[in-house]
């Protein structure tokens, strides 16, 4: 059970429906039981309803709902909640990854504009790690792999190569585009940008 309590299956809105989060079963329960938030109670995208607390302990388990055994009876562990007071929407800046990075250089070669399938590019260090150049998003392109070796541990310049753009650290962004539904819960799929 404590494997059900634990995992990030539980997704957050803002009181104003808009996805902000993903927390664990646990942390829901706590922030339910307490008015923090309600739990959504969903059948398909025409019945979304706001569920109390007090009301929630009450709900049926369907199947194949998950749920938690209590002394009172089997209590249904919420898909999404929606947060009582919190209205924002944070902005968050992307992770450093080569999956970010890839977005940002929309998938193209940084040197020759060629768009690139999955695994025929890579990252590449403007300024060599072999000179000191560091691992972030200002020294860091995607690039082809042939280029890349091609050009070793030399800049660009000493490479003939010339950069598209100029690497920069991408712009803060709403989480709710950063959010993700590794888990496949279709209750989430509302409220996520459609990939």
């Amino acid at each position: 059970m404590s494997d059900i309590l634990n995992k990030n299956t539980v997704l957050v809105l803002n009181r104003n429906w808009q996805a902000i989060n993903v927390t664990t079963p646990a942390m829901a329960f706590c922030q339910m039981s307490t008015d923090v938030a309600t739990g959504m109670d969903i059948c398909g995208a025409e019945h979304m309803v706001p569920t109390r607390w007090r009301d929630w302990v009450g709900l049926p388990v369907r199947d194949g709902d998950c749920f938690i055994g209590t002394p009172s009876g089997r209590v249904r562990v919420p898909t999404v909640v929606v947060l009582a007071r919190f209205n924002r929407v944070p902005m968050k800046r992307p992770k450093f990854s080569l999956r970010n990075l890839w977005e940002r250089d929309g998938g193209r070669c940084q040197y020759t504009g060629r768009p690139l399938a999955p695994g025929e590019g890579n990252i590449d260090h403007v300024v060599p790690r072999s000179r000191g150049g560091a691992t972030s998003w200002e020294n860091c392109v995607v690039a082809d792999r042939k280029v890349n070796t091609r050009k070793a541990d030399r800049t660009p310049a000493e490479a003939g190569l010339r950069l598209l753009k100029t690497p920069r650290t991408p712009r803060e962004v709403p989480v709710t585009l950063m959010l993700k539904n590794p888990h496949g819960i279709s209750d989430w799929d509302p409220f996520l940008p459609s990939a």
